[in-house]
């Protein structure tokens, strides 16, 4: 692990190295036409317009995108582990307008590419949760992540390629402030489907499809393969099965999503405060094995807990339903105040959690002349299935005390992030998690996790 953290701050240190040089170019170009070079802390990157050479590819219809995120996660009290771990991704993005680069009238294409990296055990590991207190945080490597070709049409447009679920569907806006991951993709979908979705880091082949039904009304639907890792993966960490992102797997039967969105006060002359709602669900072709249930030799339905059990009971589909809210509900002169709120529900017998809710606030301009730092609260309510509930209570009854019985696990989380110049942002983050994984140990169900307290920070540099 040492090595993977080692590497991935030499590509770091040789970036910075190259960006560094490119800048440095520019500013003697500027000043040998006899231009006043602009200030690195006016440029909307670190490393500006590389001498013309952006702005001569954006005007071909090329738009390449570089930015880092590095963060450190303490466990300060709680939890597995009482250590501090390192997350780091590079991200690598080249944007295409198809219509400048080759004459294609309304078509673009999208490919990233990240570099994964950090200390040996990560955030998730030392806090022993189902909500993961880092969004960035996954196995260590360099993935291909998404890649696609989109047409757009009056009516709207069609995506295919690699895809991410967590792109477009059940997003807030308000909620993006905060860096645990369940504020991206929720745990609803994220903890229940296969492989955990196709969601960061994971990506598969699938086609999206989005309607523009009015100014207001979006529709968006979308067909992914089921399982990124795929049917051959017998690693826990699914990841490790798509190490670089290019298995391109279509196994795992089908996972699809569809979500209508209406977007109120959208348009800058619009009397009222803007806000997005969505209703949403999706659904999963393969069989998930029973959270509960389980058949023994002779074929009699059993619970998993029973010793005489012989083989898993599967159950045909899976899927939920989501909502989203996400509301201004004040705005000054160089301030604002949105509030979000999203649920979900899913089966509780083929499930890890039932139940999910989350809710918060963000503060854009918190303090006097800070208009561009937003300041960020949200709580998370991740409900473990009756389903496992009931066999954590069948294994209290085969086996005896001591063994605990999961109920929820409960986030908090407040963030605040500092603008220190267009291309650079420092995030300070607290987190509290009541019951990690519903308060079991997941390593040693005989034993209880009451808690994890988070401090950290994190950095965002755009290249």
């Amino acid at each position: 692990m040492l090595v993977s953290e080692g590497s991935g701050l030499v590509r770091l240190l040789i970036l910075t190295a190259a960006v560094t040089v490119i800048a440095d170019a520019a500013h003697a170009e500027d000043k040998a036409k006899g231009k006043a070079p602009q200030s690195i802390w006016d440029q909307p990157t670190l490393t500006g317009d590389w001498g013309g050479a952006r702005t001569a590819l954006s005007d071909r219809g090329i738009d390449v995108t570089i930015n880092y995120i590095g963060e450190t996660l303490s466990v300060l009290s709680g939890g597995l582990n009482r250590r501090t771990s390192y997350e780091g991704r590079l991200e690598f993005s080249v944007d295409t307008d198809l219509q400048k680069l080759i004459g294609w009238p309304d078509a673009k294409t999208h490919v990233t590419i990240f570099d994964i990296h950090g200390t040996g055990r990560n955030a998730l590991d030392n806090t022993g949760s189902i909500s993961d207190p880092s969004n960035v945080d996954a196995w260590q490597t360099m993935r291909l992540f998404t890649a696609w070709y989109e047409q757009s049409f009056k009516w709207g447009s069609v995506r295919l390629g690699q895809l991410a679920a967590d792109n477009e569907f059940a997003t807030s806006d308000t909620a993006g402030g905060l860096i645990g991951g369940t504020f991206g993709m929720p745990n609803i979908v994220a903890a229940n489907a296969l492989s955990g979705a196709p969601i960061y880091p994971l990506a598969t082949p699938g086609a999206r499809v989005k309607f523009n039904a009015t100014d207001d009304l979006t529709v968006l639907a979308a067909v992914f393969s089921g399982d990124p890792a795929g049917d051959n993966c017998n690693d826990t960490n699914r990841q490790k099965c798509d190490r670089y992102g290019t298995k391109f797997s279509f196994d795992g039967g089908t996972l699809s999503f569809a979500e209508v969105q209406y977007a109120v006060n959208q348009g800058k002359q619009a009397a009222g405060l803007p806000g997005v709602y969505k209703l949403g669900g999706w659904y999963a072709s393969a069989d998930y094995v029973d959270r509960h249930y389980g058949f023994n030799s002779a074929s009699v339905q059993v619970s998993l807990a029973d010793p005489t059990l012989a083989f898993a009971k599967n159950d045909r589909g899976n899927g939920g339903v989501y909502a989203v809210a996400d509301q201004m509900i004040w705005r000054g002169a160089a301030s604002s105040v949105n509030v979000f709120v999203r649920s979900g529900w899913s089966p509780s017998d083929r499930n890890l959690l039932s139940y999910y809710v989350d809710g918060g606030i963000g503060i854009k301009g918190p303090l006097p002349g800070r208009d561009n730092d937003t300041l960020t609260f949200g709580v998370a309510y991740s409900k473990v299935s009756p389903a496992l509930v009931a066999l954590d209570r069948d294994f209290l009854a085969f086996n005896g005390p001591p063994y605990v019985v999961r109920d929820a696990e409960t986030l908090f989380e407040l963030s605040y992030a500092a603008q220190i110049a267009s291309w650079w942002t420092v995030q300070p983050d607290i987190q509290y998690i009541n019951h990690p994984s519903g308060g079991q140990n997941q390593i040693d169900p005989t034993q209880s996790l009451d808690h994890a307290f988070v401090a950290g920070v994190r950095t965002t540099i755009k290249f």
